[in-house]
């Protein structure tokens, strides 16, 4: 592996969710018809910075809505937690309440983070109210397609709710439990190798450190690891292909390391192969969704023309294979990848 730290210079524009995509969401039942708003959770006129634990500013502010909103708004967000956990069975939200809208100026789509919490025993959630995206769309899609996680969300015209995923957040892991004596190392390091080789086949890009986590399960003979992403924005826009490789940033350079230092080549090359054959799993048996998804995107403008003019050819150099050129859309490359992924798994 590799580290040549790499830049994102412009902030990726925001895409409308176009009917066809909306009929795809529909479709498999992605698409709500909610009682709150991304920009009804716009209407305030000044908030307050959220400290984290150890005081540092979290990025995240506190909106203040006057007395005659926040009833209406906390109303709303609990039937839209139902329709997102239950299908919109409101027995599931009858003894909760909303603790906290939390609102986040940093980022492209801008999210609210919405925890609720059930006061017969504290126990807590949280969820997201975000501004609709096609791309990051496609990036959840590809998601619940091609990756072993599912994805949780609704989509409402110009609102996107996301499903809080829950994990260590990458930088935090790398900083205070990368090296613990009782995780195993090659057991971190296979899952880098194997989420690093998803990303590039799903064009997911920008996966810095704080945008995955780390999800930790014990085994009955040792600790499993999954790396799993937790921000779509940058899916298939940028044109430099190391955007879609984690192992080029520079926040991912302890995995790297682990890697370099646990793995040998062979075993590296074994991992990307357990991958690869992972995902033609999953495209087998969702290759009707696949499909639809491809011909919805294949049509939609999502990038720029320079982008794909760019990436086809660092696909191409990247895979020595010619093959890419002739690609006309970030689609159509994603498309060559799993076809490779095929071929290769076959021989």
């Amino acid at each position: 592996m590799e580290l040549n730290d790499v830049k994102i210079a412009l902030k990726k524009p925001i895409f409308p969710v176009s009917p066809a995509l909306q009929k795809y969401l529909k479709t498999y039942e992605r698409e709500s018809r909610l009682p709150i708003s991304y920009d009804d959770l716009l209407q305030f006129d000044e908030c307050f910075p959220i400290m984290d634990k150890d005081g540092n500013d979290s990025l995240w502010q506190g909106p203040i809505y006057s007395n005659s909103q926040i009833e209406e708004l906390h109303n709303g967000l609990k039937v839209i937690y139902a329709n997102l956990k239950a299908s919109g069975n409101l027995r599931i939200v009858q003894h909760k309440y909303i603790d906290r809208i939390e609102y986040c100026s940093f980022g492209n789509t801008h999210p609210f983070r919405i925890r609720i919490v059930n006061r017969l025993n504290d126990v807590y959630d949280y969820f997201y109210v975000k501004r609709a995206d096609a791309s990051r769309i496609y990036g959840l899609e590809m998601e619940e397609i091609l990756s072993p996680n599912q994805v949780n969300y609704l989509v409402d015209r110009e609102t996107l709710i996301e499903e809080h995923i829950a994990g260590i957040p990458g930088d935090v892991f790398a900083r205070d439990y990368l090296h613990r004596p009782e995780y195993n190392p090659t057991r971190i390091a296979k899952e880098f190798v194997k989420f690093n080789e998803r990303c590039l086949v799903m064009l997911l890009g920008d996966m810095r450190a704080y945008n995955f986590v780390v999800q930790i399960t014990p085994d009955f003979d040792d600790i499993q690891f999954r790396i799993r992403a937790i921000d779509f924005d940058q899916q298939f826009y940028e044109g430099n292909i190391k955007v879609y490789l984690p192992q080029f940033f520079k926040e991912n350079f302890p995995y790297v390391q682990l890697c370099m230092n646990q793995l040998s080549d062979k075993t590296f090359l074994q991992y990307q192969q357990e991958e690869k054959s992972s995902i033609l799993h999953r495209v087998r048996s969702e290759r009707h969704r696949l499909a639809d998804l491809r011909d919805v995107s294949n049509h939609e403008v999502l990038t720029t023309s320079a982008n794909i003019e760019q990436l086809k050819k660092g696909m191409a150099s990247h895979f020595v294979d010619d093959q890419y050129l002739e690609c006309k859309t970030m689609t159509d490359m994603i498309e060559l990848n799993i076809k490779n992924i095929i071929r290769q798994v076959k021989l």
